[in-house]
């Protein structure tokens, strides 16, 4: 559990690249060091939309603007936070707009969080997108097909296993990791030959547990 711990606090407040999430661990860095910079989100609760602004004009510089097409043929789902389109015969790509999040930090330390738990269902950033004058990220997952629902008491069982704690409807905790981990869900757990994969999920960290 303490190397768990340590390998967590590295990718969430580390400064170092993490495999094929390195872009995503750059624009982590960037907001980190934004939010550090003095617009720390416990004291200035209503300024995403500044952080929003500060964003686009890094993705802008950086090159970080998704151009290719994402035609409404391949539309295939929609929920509060994203939309889903087909990219290929194996892939899925999701525009997500943040709105589980409190800040874009958040947004992306949930991304590098779900890519060390579960690499089948690791998530490529592909770039951000302006949509009527709203900010999304654009990223990439494999397409899982179920071939079963999703047992949830058989899932609730894995976790608390694991050291998360059931704490409300589809909602579990770790205090040992600092993380809370929601939303776990038959549409965003997916069973596939007897196997569960993590295809939309959504972490957050207990505030203040990995400060420096």
């Amino acid at each position: 559990m303490k190397n768990i711990k340590d390998e967590l606090q590295n990718i969430i407040i580390g400064n170092g690249q993490v495999g094929q999430s390195s872009q995503l661990k750059k624009i982590q860095n960037f907001l980190r060091g934004n939010a550090d910079a003095g617009s720390k989100p416990e004291k200035q609760k209503h300024l995403k939309s500044e952080e929003e602004s500060l964003l686009i004009d890094y993705a802008i510089k950086e090159n970080l603007i998704f151009s290719g097409e994402i035609s409404e043929d391949l539309f295939i789902s929609e929920g509060a936070e994203q939309k889903v389109y087909r990219f290929d015969d194996h892939s899925v790509i999701k525009l997500n707009g943040s709105i589980f999040y409190e800040y874009w930090l958040d947004y992306f330390n949930s991304l590098l969080i779900h890519n060390y738990f579960f690499k089948s269902t690791a998530y490529e950033f592909l770039g951000f997108r302006v949509i009527d004058e709203s900010l999304f990220a654009v990223v990439k997952q494999d397409f899982i097909i179920a071939t079963e629902t999703t047992d949830l008491t058989a899932l609730r069982s894995l976790l608390e296993y694991n050291g998360f704690n059931h704490i409300r409807n589809n909602d579990y905790q770790s205090y040992d990791l600092g993380i809370i981990f929601e939303d776990l869900h038959d549409e965003n757990v997916l069973s596939q030959d007897g196997l569960l994969y993590f295809i939309d999920t959504v972490f957050y960290i207990i505030p203040n547990f990995y400060e420096k």
